[in-house]
């Protein structure tokens, strides 16, 4: 009956999630502050729409937060669901085969900023709970807390969880913002890495001079940064930074051997990122260093002239934004410290460094023994046939350790989109057959979770 339902409205659900992602919710550029606002307003209405008794924006000293439930019966358990309707930055925007918030469908997919992360999974929930509305099976109290700020580190909603403790009161969190190994071989993640975020500036002279005149006798800030970037790795690929290590949980021989025996195919890794040869720490598989080993990258780098044509300045300053996957045992402010401190150790006394915290998130476990992971267990052999294996996801959600730390909850990571859906990156993309076998999963698990 649900899978009926599903079919016959399919068109309309994605006519509405096509509305959606036409939003520009950019919630790290203020210019797109009203946009950020009508998609939550959206959200809010489609949410009064599927059924949701009460529906409300929460203000906050950013971005609101969306807040509906339904109560069916006090006896049954409740599920939080929660998901982000804001998204990353299309940029760059030439490299997008199609406009990033004009949703197309080609080869069964959607192509769109915010598709799969997180729009489209978001949306997956709001259509499951209208179904079981509609057709008076919902088996679970059910609450929806859909935030404006994911993509820029969720600040103000630890603020939001800990004033609202008795608002967000349920026995599990359930979240579509992960990924599936494939469509033929599903999975549950389990683990998620923590970040922390900075950004660091190399400042030289007072002002861009003249290349010919002060070359080789004042002190480059791009070459000087560089160096120190380069320096933040050693031939291993580990990170240098001292401390930075001494936390990081280690697994036994058998879960590393347990976590290598998900599918995984280097050849057609390789193949789908045209790369010839993968790299990262020494001693790890590619699913290691991506799911249970920290690491260091440089998200972006400026400085000088980038315009077109020739312009020879020795810059005054050059700029570049690092991001650190972080592990169990690992703190985020902690690293950060590390980071700040080590970074302004290596400078030379040619420039001046100064490194500025921007965001950051703890990792998180998940228990693969509770209720609520079997009924997810359950939920895929039911529709899928298969059993989903446990995974660890090497991206972050920080929401997910705050849960555990303010309302003791945990949480179901229940992902459906894929690795290869380009989140974050140009011609973003999520598999229609994703999307609707995602709404009919989510159903099954609030049958199974209520039993």
């Amino acid at each position: 009956m649900i899978n009926q339902y599903i079919q016959s409205n399919q068109k309309r659900f994605l006519d509405e999630l096509f509305e959606l992602l036409r939003i520009p919710s950019v919630s790290a550029d203020s210019r797109h502050k009203n946009d950020v606002r009508h998609a939550a307003e959206y959200i809010a209405q489609k949410l009064k729409e599927a059924g949701a008794d009460s529906v409300e924006l929460c203000e906050t000293k950013g971005h609101p937060i969306v807040f509906g439930e339904k109560k069916i019966n006090s006896s049954l358990p409740t599920v939080l669901v929660y998901g982000h309707y804001d998204v990353q930055p299309p940029d760059p925007l030439d490299l997008w085969t199609s406009p990033p918030f004009e949703p197309v469908i080609h080869d069964e997919k959607i192509f769109a900023r915010g598709s799969c992360d997180d729009k489209g999974q978001v949306y997956m929930h709001i259509k499951a709970f209208e179904a079981m509305m509609k057709l008076n099976q919902l088996s679970c109290n059910i609450k929806f807390m859909i935030e404006g700020e994911e993509e820029v580190g969720s600040d103000n909603l630890g603020t939001f969880v800990k004033e609202n403790k008795n608002k967000l009161k349920a026995d599990v969190i359930l979240i579509s913002d992960t990924s599936l190994i494939s469509l033929d071989c599903p999975s549950i993640t389990v683990g998620l890495r923590g970040l922390s975020y900075l950004e660091v500036e190399v400042t030289g002279p007072n002002r861009d001079l003249h290349s010919g005149v002060y070359g080789g006798a004042v002190a480059n800030p791009i070459n000087v940064l560089s160096q120190m970037i380069a320096s933040l790795h050693d031939e291993n690929g580990r990170v240098t930074i001292p401390g930075f290590y001494d936390k990081v949980a280690l697994l036994s021989e058998a879960d590393r051997k347990k976590l290598n025996e998900a599918p995984f195919d280097l050849k057609e890794y390789k193949k789908d990122l045209n790369i010839d040869d993968v790299c990262g720490e020494k001693g790890y598989t590619t699913l290691e260093r991506t799911g249970i080993r920290p690491t260091l990258d440089v998200n972006g780098i400026w400085g000088g002239y980038t315009g077109e044509g020739a312009k020879t300045v020795l810059p005054s300053k050059a700029s570049a934004k690092i991001s650190m996957r972080l592990v169990p045992n690992q703190n985020s402010q902690e690293i950060a410290e590390l980071f700040t401190r080590h970074f302004l150790s290596i400078a030379p006394q040619s420039v001046k460094v100064k490194v500025i915290p921007h965001h950051g998130g703890q990792p998180a476990v998940t228990p693969t023994d509770s209720k609520a992971f079997k009924a997810a267990s359950a939920a895929f052999e039911e529709v899928w046939g298969k059993t989903p294996i446990p995974t660890r996801d090497g991206g972050s959600i920080p929401i997910v350790s705050l849960f555990k730390n303010e309302l003791g909850l945990d949480t179901v990571l229940m992902g459906f989109g894929l690795d290869s859906d380009a989140i974050h990156s140009p011609n973003e993309h999520y598999g229609v057959k994703n999307f609707l076998i995602g709404i009919e999963t989510i159903v099954a698990f609030y049958r199974h979770y209520s039993k």
